[in-house]
Parts: structure tokens; sequence; C-alpha cells
């Protein structure tokens, strides 16, 4: 029985957790900063930092009961890619934390933690097999990878500009509909038409597993700025929902059409998926309708695994004992 305390503070979530052997989360609690952030319509690096820092402090006593409770054999915490002064905040607790209580510290790329959520779904009893295609889709974020076994795996493909995220936050501000996008954005999608709104296909004669989103955040935004005026009052919101869904359907079926490709080229029938867009219903349909009736097999995980969270990095460190 190996007990491992993960540590997640590379964005704008702070967040604690003990995982049992890779799957069974003993303990978690995460506090989101996204309200602090959502007048400046992204994440602020230095307030994120810290607010996490605040976050740590206010923690300490729960922390302390925590490990009274669960003995930990290592300390693991999201380590270098993020945004740089929040992840510096982790690194510096999680070093002298495991420095305290004598044990070693392990460092996780969030990014490739992302596909772990599935192992931790006590809900799914029958985990993926290795090899499989691994995507993440998160603000920061948008690579599929081919996966051998959880420690050795490749990149396919990733964004050639924009994460997918990123996108959605940006399109939901000039929208005016808020942070973080992707939940503003999906709602409004559904109130609307997805096909009402042409709309230009990403690197449509693009052969390779890369995704671009920059194109299409462009085409939305002055497709909005061209009509917003000219938009009878009483059909204004018909007009933002119907441009949300249009621009969610586009983005959804360049990823699903990527993820297809990826399939073929490697002959890898297992799809596990991750990161914060993976939240959304719409795209997960979308990927199913092109990959299950391949007899592909799609792995989501549950909704509080897709976003930042330090299960996700205890969990995924077993592998790397």
């Amino acid at each position: 029985m190996t007990r491992i305390l993960g540590i997640e503070t590379t964005c704008d979530e702070t967040s604690f957790a003990i995982v049992e052997n890779g799957k069974k989360v003993l303990y978690e609690f995460t506090l989101s900063q996204a309200k602090k952030h959502e007048k400046y319509g992204g994440v602020v690096p230095e307030l994120a930092a810290r607010e996490h820092l605040s976050n740590i402090k206010s923690l300490l006593k729960e922390l302390h009961d925590m490990l009274v409770k669960y003995s930990v054999d290592y300390v693991a915490v999201a380590a270098d890619i993020g945004l740089p002064p929040a992840v510096k905040t982790g690194e510096a607790f999680a070093r002298a934390l495991a420095s305290s209580l004598g044990v070693k510290l392990i460092e996780v790329n969030h990014v490739i933690a992302h596909v772990w959520g599935v192992w931790l779904d006590k809900n799914i009893k029958k985990k993926p097999r290795f090899p499989l295609i691994g995507v993440v889709l998160s603000g920061g974020h948008s690579v599929i990878y081919e996966f051998t076994s959880p420690v050795e795996y490749r990149v396919l493909g990733s964004t050639l500009d924009d994460a997918i995220g990123e996108v959605f936050d940006k399109v939901a501000r000039v929208l005016g509909l808020g942070y973080p996008g992707g939940p503003y954005i999906e709602k409004r999608a559904k109130e609307g038409d997805e096909y009402a709104i042409s709309l230009p296909t990403p690197l449509k004669d693009d052969t390779s597993v890369s995704m671009s989103f920059s194109g299409l955040k462009t085409a939305v935004i002055r497709t909005f700025q061209k009509y917003k005026e000219k938009v009878e009052p009483i059909y204004y919101d018909f007009f933002v929902s119907d441009l949300c869904a249009s621009f969610q359907r586009v983005a959804f079926e360049h990823v699903a059409e990527r993820v297809e490709r990826a399939v073929e080229m490697t002959g890898i029938k297992t799809v596990v998926i991750g990161g914060g867009v993976s939240a959304n219903q719409r795209l997960i349909d979308i990927l199913a309708n092109r990959l299950v009736p391949k007899d592909i097999k799609l792995y989501v995980p549950p909704l509080q695994y897709t976003g930042d969270n330090a299960s996700l990095i205890a969990g995924y460190a077993y592998n790397l004992i």
C-alpha cells in the first residue's frame, strides 16, 4: 500500500489530495480562484500566486489533521508546467513539506496527469489498457498523445496556436459572457442552432494530427462584431446562442477529426480524454458519434477530475515511483 500526497497550484486551483495505490482517493480538497480572476477575463499569474499562498496558509490546520489521519509515503507536486509564479508557489511548499515529513518529492507534469482522471473514477470498473491515445484539452494545452505505458508516450499532434480552452475564454469575453468561458458558451450553445452560422473549418486541407483554433476564434469575433449592431434587439440573444453553438460544433468537430486520424495512424482503438474542456458534454457526444461506431473505446473522466486537481497529481505520481 502506497499513499501519496498531491499538491496542485499550476493555475487558479489550490488543491491537496491523498491517493492510495494510484487509484483510491482518500482525501481531496480544492479551492478555486475563478471568481477572483473573472473581472480580468482570464487568470492573472501574480494574483494567482498570492491567492495560492493565502489558500495554503488557511488550509494548514486541515492539512495537518489529514496527515495525522493518513500517513504518506511520498509528496507529489505539479511542477514546471503552468503559470510560473503559481507553479513555484506549490513547488516551494511541496519541497518544504516533503523535507519535514522525511519523504521523497515526486515532480509531475500536470498536463500528462490529466489523462489519469479515468483511473480515479470508482464507477469505471474496467480501466483502460495500454497502449492508448490520450487527449488533453484545457485552457493552456491541446495535445494528442500516444501512450505505450503510463510513463512512455509521444506527442502525435498539438495546437499550432491557441489552446482550445483559451479560445473559449477569449470568445466568451468578447461576447460578454463571463469567465471561465467554456461553461458559459456551453450553456448558451444549448439554446442555439449549431448550423445557423457558417464558420471556417480549421486546417481543412492539412493531413496531420495538428490542431489550430486561432483562425476560428478570429472568425467568430469578426462575425460578432459585424452583426451585433445589425441584429434587432429582440433577436440578439438568439444570435449569440447560434454563434456559440456554431463555434462550439466546429471546434469540437475539428478535435474529433484529429483524434480519429490519430487512431487511424496508430491502430490504437482506445481513447482517454482529460482536461477542463472534456467537461463539455457536446464534445463528448461528437467524439462518441465518430469513434464508437468504429469500435473505438472512449473513456471520459468524471466532472470533478476534468480540471486541475491534486488527486490527478497524486494518482499519476504512483507511476513514477
